[in-house]
């Protein structure tokens, strides 16, 4: 099929912007947007800079490469923005955070499953922020963002299917025609008919075994490193969370005899010479762990099982103590920048 230009066949409205011009002041989405998108970008900058120093695969370089331009591009762009609404830059994450001349602490391969995860999560941000956003100008900033991260995207699968690191998603038989659901143990989960997962479930799952085996093996390599011991006592907390919902998840694929993505943990060295901050690995690992809120109520919302729905909704709950937890870390230590807020008026 052609790719074709979307105005060709869609008619313009020729309103005037100028009261969505730049003259307006930001609203809290926008606000709330370019600041979060900032954060990530400081942080994946600094982590994306590290990966650089210890890989040898060309393809995989060029993927980092092209991943930290964008997000050095995205900062400079949301600075612009921040500086003409005389909006204080954040601290975010600088190369104390980071040592260069640390030894290696994962593989080449590992780096191209752990930039997906970073992408996606972007994704989700700047397409979310881009029906909310008034302004033109921070409109047109997401949606650019949003297309570069669809490219590096493009980009990072490409490379997956020709070096083998990926299992592609399952495949099932192709209707024969259109259906309606006429039994109410379409919904049953444990007892009586229960019926084989649908696409979305299995999409869902899919999504959720390749994402969790990539946080699991980050998180081994900052268990490794990381010098805080109430940190280390966490992250080992996430390491068992985190394995015991992808076996959880497999399990539902296996029993429908669907292939899953395997655990990449085999791809974190033995170093214990740590690269990162404590700041930032446990900033990051919050991070991550709250997109997994997020990623399991999407997979709620399509899931028709009920088996399924209660899976999600204990793992995300435990899921959401984890993020509790580190958080209040990050305050004791001063580490946690907080986003803009509304007036106190109490």
């Amino acid at each position: 099929m052609d790719i074709i230009n979307p105005m060709d066949i869609m008619k313009p409205i020729n309103i005037s912007t100028k009261e969505l011009d730049e003259s307006q002041p930001l609203t809290t989405v926008e606000m709330g947007k370019l600041w979060v998108s900032y954060m990530g970008n400081s942080m994946s900058s600094q982590i994306l800079s590290y990966f650089l120093q210890h890989c040898e695969d060309e393809y995989i370089r060029t993927v980092l490469e092209n991943g930290l331009a964008v997000s050095k591009d995205f900062l400079q762009r949301i600075e612009v923005i921040l500086r003409k609404e005389n909006f204080p830059i954040p601290v975010g994450f600088s190369e104390d955070d980071v040592n260069l001349g640390a030894p290696r602490l994962y593989e080449d391969d590992f780096y191209v499953q752990y930039i997906k995860y970073a992408a996606k999560a972007g994704m989700s941000l700047y397409s979310v922020a881009i029906p909310l956003v008034m302004r033109e100008d921070i409109r047109e900033f997401f949606v650019y963002a949003n297309q570069c991260t669809v490219i590096l995207l493009g980009q990072i699968n490409n490379v997956l299917m020709e070096k083998k690191l990926i299992v592609k998603p399952p495949i099932i038989p192709t209707p024969e025609k259109p259906q309606f659901i006429n039994k109410q143990s379409f919904l049953n989960g444990w007892f009586g008919d229960v019926r084989p997962l649908h696409a979305m479930e299995i999409v869902h799952l899919y999504d959720n075994i390749e994402n969790n085996i990539t946080s699991k093996a980050l998180l081994l390599g900052f268990y490794q490193t990381v010098k805080d011991e109430k940190i280390k006592a966490l992250f080992k907390r996430g390491l068992d969370m985190t394995d015991k919902a992808v076996k959880q998840f497999i399990e539902k694929l296996h029993k429908e005899n669907l292939a899953t993505p395997s655990y990449i943990d085999h791809l974190v060295t033995t170093s214990t010479n740590p690269p990162f901050s404590d700041k930032i690995m446990l900033f990051h690992k919050v991070d991550m762990f709250s997109m997994k809120i997020r990623s399991y109520g999407n997979s709620l919302a399509v899931n028709g099982r009920r088996d399924i729905s209660t899976l999600y909704l204990r793992t995300m709950a435990n899921v959401g103590i984890f993020v509790d937890d580190g958080a209040n870390i990050l305050i004791d230590k001063e580490w946690m920048e907080s986003p803009p807020t509304a007036f106190d008026r109490g």
